[in-house]
């Protein structure tokens, strides 16, 4: 027989969030076992303040911000393996997720990811329009992310971290879209840490259905 457990975190978010993966992730790479409850953002059943996914229940504690949740899950049942002790090597990894989260996830989403899903998973015609005009923006992010990677290996130097389980699920959505794939196999460094992140087992075990 087998587990019949309760999951040791409940994950309330749509499906096929990135932040919802992000603590997936986070989940996999701590050994613990997790549920995610179909939520979406806009419902009455969503508790964030903001309208935001996800919503985590996890050792009596309901926690929201993606940021937060994943430090808590590492600190508190990982060791903060995900976490550079170093003063220096944390202040990288703190970057990327900053920069994952307010800079390159919107301009990724909003320009490109979403009217694919929009047009995929919904079935409404491709805004081809907004897809075209966020495609300078989009390359420019790409561009800026292979030339960090190029110079100093950027986060990517410091082995699997929190920018790691943060930057996977952003890139990863781009590379799904026709007009990502194409950028991205451009991107040497960044295409190469994509492929070095693909088996990882955490990685393996939250894929997409749109990737299976």
């Amino acid at each position: 027989m087998g587990d019949t457990s309760p999951p040791q975190v409940r994950i309330f978010g749509t499906v096929i969030s990135t932040y919802t993966r992000i603590v997936e992730l986070t989940c996999e790479e701590a050994g613990l076992s997790h549920e995610t409850i179909a939520t979406a953002a806009q419902s009455q059943q969503n508790r964030h303040p903001f309208g935001k996914v996800p919503v985590v229940e996890v050792d009596g504690l309901e926690l929201i911000e993606s940021v937060a949740i994943a430090q808590y899950l590492d600190n508190a049942h990982n060791d903060s393996a995900l976490q550079p002790t170093q003063p220096a090597a944390r202040a990288v990894m703190d970057k990327w997720i900053a920069l994952a989260n307010n800079y390159l996830f919107p301009i990724f989403e909003n320009g490109l990811v979403m009217p694919w899903i929009m047009h995929r998973v919904g079935g409404f015609p491709l805004d081809e329009d907004k897809v075209q005009r966020a495609l300078p923006t989009v390359s420019r992010a790409l561009g800026y992310i292979e030339g960090e990677l190029s110079e100093d290996g950027a986060w990517a130097s410091l082995g699997f971290t929190l920018a790691d389980v943060f930057l996977y699920p952003i890139v990863r959505s781009v590379q799904l879209t026709p007009q990502g794939r194409v950028g991205i196999e451009q991107c040497e460094r960044l295409h190469g840490w994509l492929a070095s992140c693909e088996k990882r087992p955490s990685i393996v075990a939250t894929r997409w259905e749109s990737e299976v």
